[in-house]
């Protein structure tokens, strides 16, 4: 996608520069989206004007598309580094330190920032497909990880929906890690690899057979024909991403006009602030019923786990993604729905905390427990791509089961 002097003029400024680009790219792209930052900004970052950009990449969709595929080679040889590990347990320790090492490279100045994959639906076209066709090949090289003698009893929808785990996790890390020292960084990649293998609960503890929460009936705070709105748009923007999810497609999914969806909405914007308000609301349900019940830490963390990733797959969702979060309008949006995701969070740690008081859960980092007991419930809305027979009766064994128990937990049963 770079332009021909790339070719005709390798020169050490030249590679340097473009670095330069990619890395001011990556940084506005997770700040503000690939539709918010514009050539002018990534110029302006590294001390050149527009016209300068486009020596190197013609236009910002190029631009993007190079970040994307960097970051993808990025964990595509974290992965062939883990690769080379006796076994599943030490190929996702090797996986998640080295993952964490360089996180604080990036973090102390000495890797250039990658993108997140948040907006990676705003490629056009071609840029789209192989940008998604290189994230399938890493996909394949991290659920190869999982295959060993530890494992054997998996099918391959297990591994499937084990390996979108452990992407999802180590995707959603980056969001939260820099919260920590950089020097802190590897033991954290420990602590992450130690609860993807192992899971929560303790000794004792067993995953029940019979869901509780199987009664609870999630439901979005909104009345009939907001809720019709917002639905379609969380199933839009989390498919085809902001750019993808018009005013037009969103109201040809109800078969209304756009003046039906202005009378209800000013702008897409206030839409997709809804749209996580929505979200919230049936999160905050889970959570309010897990506290209210009478189980363990252990039950209570489980059963508010299993609703929401069911919930996913449910008549009435999925939930907004959080990648959804680049496209709210302005900073100020933003900080407030990372705020209430970190409470929700943090209330989810306390469910675990629990379980660790009354033994239920072994003793564990129940601040990174919550963090990817949400990565996982956050990326289900996906796990269709993975693991096409994924249903609300099997997912909790097959998908929830693993977040909870460990990626090495037997397989959950087939209804």
């Amino acid at each position: 996608m770079t332009v021909s002097p790339e070719q005709s003029l390798p020169t050490a400024r030249y590679h340097e520069k473009r670095e330069a680009l990619l890395d001011a790219a990556a940084r506005l792209f997770n700040t503000q989206g690939v539709k918010g930052a514009t050539l002018t900004s990534i110029a302006a970052s590294v001390g050149l004007v527009t016209n300068s950009v486009t020596y190197y990449y013609r236009k910002k969709e190029d631009l993007a598309h190079a970040c994307f595929l960097r970051s993808i080679a990025a964990l595509d040889t974290l992965a062939s580094e883990a690769a080379e590990q006796p076994s599943v347990s030490a190929r996702l320790q090797c996986f998640f330190r080295n993952h964490g090492q360089l996180l604080a490279d990036i973090e102390v100045g000495r890797h250039t920032q990658l993108v997140n994959f948040n907006d990676i639906r705003a490629l056009p076209g071609q840029d789209a497909e192989e940008v998604f066709a290189a994230f399938t090949d890493m996909f394949r090289h991290v659920r190869r990880l999982l295959k060993g003698t530890e494992t054997a009893h998996l099918t391959r929808d297990d591994l499937n929906a084990r390996a979108h785990v452990v992407l999802s996790i180590a995707h959603w890390v980056r969001s939260w890690i820099g919260s920590y020292e950089p020097e802190e960084y590897l033991r954290i990649g420990d602590r992450v690899s130690d609860i993807l293998l192992h899971g929560l609960r303790a000794t004792g503890s067993k995953w029940q057979a019979s869901d509780g929460e199987l009664a609870w009936r999630l439901a979005p705070e909104t009345d009939g024909t907001s809720e019709a709105f917002l639905c379609a748009a969380t199933v839009l923007v989390n498919e085809q991403g902001y750019r993808g999810a018009s005013v037009d497609r969103i109201s040809a999914a109800l078969n209304v006009t756009k003046g039906s969806f202005y009378h209800h909405h000013d702008t897409k914007h206030d839409l997709i602030t809804d749209c996580f308000e929505r979200t919230f609301s049936v999160v905050r349900q889970a959570l309010r019923l897990a506290e209210a019940d009478n189980g363990t830490g252990w039950q209570r963390t489980c059963a508010a786990t299993r609703a929401l990733v069911r919930f996913q797959l449910a008549a009435g969702g999925p939930l907004l993604r959080t990648s959804a979060l680049s496209a709210l309008p302005d900073q100020e949006h933003r900080d407030q729905v990372r705020q209430t995701m970190y409470r929700l969070t943090e209330r989810m740690a306390n469910l675990v905390v629990d379980g660790m008081m009354d033994a239920s859960i072994r003793p564990l980092d129940s601040a990174i427990a919550a963090r990817a007991i949400f990565a996982a419930i956050n990326a289900a809305a996906e796990l269709h791509r993975w693991f096409p027979g994924a249903t609300v009766d099997n997912v909790a064994d097959v998908y929830a089961r693993p977040i909870l128990e460990g990626v090495l937990c037997p397989t959950g049963a087939r209804p």
